[in-house]
């Protein structure tokens, strides 16, 4: 999109960050006390053009033996206050609010030609897939509604998203706690 949206989400992303602070810490010490260090989870993930970004997360699992979503970490995800540190993401020109999520770097290889055209976007901190089922939905579903999102997007579109992710957010609803 044009220079004026990005600059509209880098300001956005900026406030959202201040405003955010006290749900921010409350999340890194809650993150803290329950599971130790590290705070956040960091990962490459394809960003615009398949260009390789580092993603911030929360943690929500413990990495001993075999790794586990711990309680407090399904209760981070459920109302998705693991995605809060990729606002640094939106700052930094990586993630938008709004595309296709990231996946892992690994599935790059498997994406059809048509698949692979979610990655013609930005990703986003929630998108079209995330309204219409998060996790409930199946993986081919899921790049269905990204290259729909990709052909049809818009301020508009991406208001709509905004804004229904809000209440998809509050309701925890379609949430899964493997990683």
């Amino acid at each position: 999109m044009s220079k004026m949206y990005r600059f509209i989400e880098f300001c956005v992303a900026l406030l959202l960050l201040m405003l955010l602070t006290p749900v921010l810490l409350f999340t890194a010490l809650l993150v803290l006390i329950t599971m130790g260090r590290p705070v956040f989870f960091t990962q490459l993930r394809p960003g615009l053009n398949s260009k390789p970004f580092t993603i911030y997360k929360f943690r929500t699992m413990t990495w001993a033996d075999k790794p586990q979503v711990t309680v407090a970490g399904r209760w981070i995800r459920k109302y998705s206050l693991d995605e809060l540190p990729q606002l640094l993401n939106i700052i930094k020109g990586d993630l938008s609010f709004v595309g296709p999520r990231p996946f892992l770097m690994q599935h790059l290889d498997t994406y059809t030609p048509e698949q692979a055209r979610r990655h013609l976007v930005k990703p986003g901190m929630t998108g079209w897939a995330q309204i219409n089922g998060r996790n409930a939905l199946k993986w081919e579903e899921k790049l269905k509604l990204d290259v729909w999102y990709v052909d049809n997007r818009s301020f508009w579109l991406d208001f709509k998203i905004i804004f229904i992710t809000l209440f998809v957010v509050i309701s925890g609803k379609n949430v899964e706690y493997q990683e």
